[in-house]
C-alpha cells in the first residue's frame, strides 16, 4: 500500500432500519495519507485497494487505536477511542484515487474534505453525488429516513418530547459538521456541507454558499453563492443578489467572482468576473446581455456581449438611468471591506 492515495477518514453516522447509509460523520479526514499510516491502517481493517468504506466494530477500533498511538497521531486516536464505545454505524473510508465516489459514505468525505478546507471547490470529483445522497429529515435527533420519520414523531410525543424537524434535503448544514476557524455564520442552516467558508468571512442571515462553492478569504455574503462559484478575496456579495452556477444555468461555465469585487443588492452575475468589478443593485448580467463600452470620456466604443468582458479586471456594470442600455466602464475604486466591521476576533 505504499503507492500515494487521495484522502481516509475513520466515521460515525446513521443508517435506516434497511441498513442503508443515511450521513456519515468524519470528524478527522485526513488528505494524502502517509505511506506508513496507510499501511498500518490496512494490515488491521484488511483493506485491499482502491476507493473502499469499511465498517469498524470496536475490537479494530481499539487495535486502531493503539496503532494511533504507537505513531503518535493523538487526534485519531482519540476518535478511535471514542468511537469504541459508541453503538452508532462506524466506518473506515479509503479513497486510493479522486475517482466519482460511489457510497454514500464515500460522497460525504468528500463534503467533508471541503468544508475542511482540504481541497477547494472543483478541487475533487463529485460526479454523479446526487443519487449518493437520500433524501434525509434532519431533525433534532439526528438523520432519519422520511419514511421512518412518523413513527418517530409518535414515540417521541408518546415520550413527552418533540421531535422537531430542521429541514428534509439531501445536504445538512455544514455547522453540523464542521465549523471553520475565523468565520461568522448568521443563519447557519443558510450553509450546506461541501460548502468552502475561507477564513474570514461572513455570511448575514440571507446570504447561502452551497456545496462545492465558497470563498477565498476575508468576504462578505449577504447574496447567494450557487453550486460551482468561487468569491474572491475582499469581494462583497449584496443582501438578495445571486450568481449562476453550474446547477442553475450556468452549466459548463464556471462562474467567479474575481477579489475586492461588488455585486451589489439584488443585482445577478451570469460570467466569470475579474478583480476589483462592480455591478450596481439589481442589475442581473449575463454571459447574452448586450453591453455598451464606454471609454475613459464616457463615449461608446464599442457593443459587445457580457460574455466577451468574461474574466477582465475593473470593470464597472451599470444600467444608464436615462436610455436603460447596458453599460460597462473601467472601474478606478477598489472595494474594501471595513476591517473592524468583519473582525472575527
Amino acid at each position: 500500500m505504499s503507492t500515494p492515495h487521495f484522502s481516509l477518514a475513520i466515521g460515525v453516522g446513521s443508517k435506516n432500519r434497511n441498513g442503508q447509509w443515511l450521513e456519515v460523520f468524519y470528524p478527522r479526514p485526513i488528505l494524502n495519507p502517509a505511506p506508513a499510516l496507510l499501511d498500518g491502517i490496512a494490515r488491521l481493517v484488511d483493506y485491499q485497494g482502491g476507493n473502499e468504506c469499511i465498517e469498524l466494530d470496536s475490537k479494530t477500533l481499539h487495535a486502531l487505536e493503539d496503532m494511533f498511538i504507537d505513531m503518535k497521531q493523538d487526534e485519531l486516536a482519540d476518535v478511535a477511542s471514542i468511537l469504541e464505545e459508541s453503538d452508532r454505524p462506524r466506518v473506515i473510508t479509503i479513497l486510493a484515487t479522486d475517482e466519482a465516489p460511489t457510497s454514500t459514505p464515500e460522497a460525504y468525505l468528500k463534503l467533508h474534505l471541503l468544508s475542511h478546507r482540504l481541497v477547494k471547490p472543483h478541487g475533487t470529483n463529485l460526479a454523479g453525488i446526487f443519487s449518493l445522497l437520500p433524501n434525509v429529515a434532519w431533525t433534532s435527533e439526528g438523520a432519519i429516513d422520511p419514511e421512518e420519520l412518523p413513527e418517530r414523531q409518535l414515540l417521541a410525543r408518546a415520550l413527552g418530547r418533540i421531535l422537531s424537524v430542521h429541514s428534509v434535503d439531501k445536504f445538512p448544514k455544514m455547522t453540523d459538521y464542521v465549523v471553520p476557524g475565523g468565520v461568522r455564520i448568521a443563519d447557519t442552516a443558510r450553509v450546506r456541507l461541501g460548502a468552502y467558508v475561507g477564513e474570514g468571512t461572513t455570511v448575514m442571515h440571507e446570504g447561502f454558499i452551497n456545496f462545492n462553492a465558497g470563498t477565498e478569504g476575508t468576504s462578505m455574503i449577504e447574496g447567494r453563492v450557487s453550486a460551482g462559484v468561487m468569491v474572491g478575496e475582499g469581494s462583497d456579495l449584496g443582501g438578495g443578489c445571486s450568481t449562476m452556477g453550474t446547477l442553475s444555468g450556468g452549466n459548463s461555465v464556471v462562474i467567479g467572482v474575481g477579489d475586492n469585487c461588488l455585486i451589489g443588492a439584488n443585482a445577478g452575475l451570469g460570467i466569470p468576473l475579474g478583480d476589483r468589478c462592480i455591478i450596481e443593485a439589481g442589475l442581473y448580467l449575463t454571459a447574452g446581455s448586450k453591453v455598451q463600452v464606454l471609454d475613459d470620456q464616457r463615449k461608446v466604443i464599442d457593443v459587445v456581449k457580457a460574455g466577451e468582458l468574461s474574466g477582465k479586471s475593473d470593470l464597472l456594470f451599470r444600467r444608464n438611468s436615462l436610455t436603460g442600455t447596458l453599460e460597462c466602464l473601467t472601474n478606478k475604486s477598489a472595494i474594501e471591506l471595513n476591517n473592524e466591521l468583519h473582525a472575527h476576533n
